[in-house]
């Protein structure tokens, strides 16, 4: 099983070429017709099917899409691009069920390291090594993105974004309030029960989709720990789950949710419904990765938006450590009955995502370099804020099922999403994780 990267390339990751002007991407972002017609010419109709994970018509990432696949399919008229687009936690489920009967679509989504290991090790994905050569495609990816999707040498699937977990607040709610920004956990109860009690929702969160309160779950490990590593060292059997800072972290998350901290019936609300609360200006806190400031530029609320680290925990933790999040990215069926189609169209499209989603003002987050000038381009606050923030990154922890085999991660997740509804000994969830983690790491 490949491991959590170390420190050091971790801290690389995140802070070289995230921001502003790089110009890897201006000069290859565009791939003609006729660069690229190959055996299409032959008059047959090719259908691919792109499975993906932006469902949400009114949202961004889903025009970028749109107008890359239109842009590619008005250049190549024999070939049709099929949408079939889910939200992450209905997609993963399809992509296991097509992946046990060998069905696949010809590019989908996966996620980096431990959770697309078992596509690999079945054969399932296609290597793209070849593709990345074409149109200095490698070129744009930022320095060692690429490695949590390459085992064996070969990459097998391109990222869309690189973030971090943040806090987005509303400032209007919290000036209305009287609250600042907090720095510590106890402060931040402190601002939900004024918040709450001043009839906002403290802090939305899309439940129904379990990733989203194991990702806030996990900043919490991350301070409890004193710092980066928690997971890294239960797979190195330096601790168990069992550790007194896992079982405080399930202790704290247990206290937000007592206090009110999310709004009722979380578990039942996916991301594009809760993330509509804070845009609307229900919700006075959102906790989520750097790819939701593209949304926030669209929003009304925009001009009020701020971000801020998640708190440290008792004086634990540092503030320049974060969730690290190598976002979700594009494979290919390894059987796919197009695969060199497939393989050009995917090249088309990681070379124009970059600037596509720059020209809508949703390039803040992308695993690529941006080629432009955020501030002259009209950004909002927001993003420049955001921006700044990456500057400040001094390592992190990757996402709980990045980390660890799918069906740990499975009883990680469910456990999480049981806190919502009902209190638990810490003692008992830990336990719970250990008993998983032993069943599947020592088979």
């Amino acid at each position: 099983m490949k491991r959590a990267r170390p420190f050091r390339l971790l801290l690389s990751l995140f802070l070289v070429g995230l921001l502003l002007s790089v110009s890897a991407c201006g000069s290859s972002s565009g791939v003609t017709a006729d660069q690229n017609k190959g055996d299409k010419d032959n008059g047959t109709k090719v259908t691919l099917v792109f499975q993906n994970i932006y469902p949400d018509a009114s949202a961004t990432n889903h025009k970028v899409m749109k107008k890359i696949v239109s842009d590619y399919m008005d250049a190549h008229p024999n070939v049709k691009i099929e949408l079939d687009s889910l939200n992450i936690d209905q997609q993963k489920t399809k992509l296991k069920t097509q992946a046990a009967s060998n069905q696949l679509p010809d590019i989908f989504v996966v996620n980096p390291s431990a959770q697309m290991k078992p596509y690999v090790d079945a054969g399932l994905l296609a290597p793209l090594n070849d593709m990345l050569e074409q149109n200095n495609l490698k070129q744009t990816f930022q320095p060692g993105i690429l490695d949590y999707y390459t085992f064996g040498g070969n990459v097998y699937a391109l990222p869309d974004g690189n973030n971090i977990g943040v806090m987005y607040y509303n400032k209007k709610i919290f000036d209305e309030v009287g609250v600042k920004p907090p720095k510590d956990f106890n402060e931040l109860l402190d601002v939900v029960k004024k918040v709450k009690n001043a009839g906002y929702i403290p802090v939305v969160i899309a439940e129904k989709e379990t990733w989203t309160g194991s990702f806030l779950f996990m900043n919490i490990v991350l301070r409890t720990n004193g710092g980066p590593g928690f997971l890294q060292d239960v797979l190195d059997g330096k601790k168990t789950f069992e550790d007194p800072a896992f079982i405080e972290a399930v202790d704290k998350f247990e206290q937000l949710v007592e206090t009110g901290a999310f709004q009722d019936g979380a578990t039942s609300y996916e991301y594009v419904e809760a993330e509509s609360l804070f845009h609307s200006g229900q919700a006075a806190m959102y906790y989520m990765g750097t790819w939701a400031t593209g949304g926030m530029e669209t929003a009304t609320i925009k001009d009020q938006v701020g971000v801020f680290p998640f708190p440290l925990v008792d004086g634990k933790g540092s503030l320049n450590h974060f969730m690290l999040a190598p976002g979700s990215a594009f494979a290919i069926s390894a059987n796919s009955k197009h695969l060199a189609e497939a393989k050009d169209f995917l090249n088309y499209f990681m070379l124009q995502w970059p600037k596509i989603n720059f020209d809508m003002k949703a390039a803040v987050g992308l695993a690529q370099n941006v080629d432009g000038d955020f501030q002259k381009a009209g950004y909002s606050q927001i993003s420049i804020d955001v921006l700044d923030l990456f500057k400040t990154v001094q390592g992190g922890d990757l996402a709980f099922d990045n980390t660890m085999e799918p069906d740990t991660a499975q009883v990680h997740l469910k456990a999480i999403q049981k806190l919502f509804i009902q209190k638990e000994p810490p003692e008992v969830i830990a336990k719970e994780h250990q008993d998983a983690f032993n069943r599947n790491y020592r088979k």
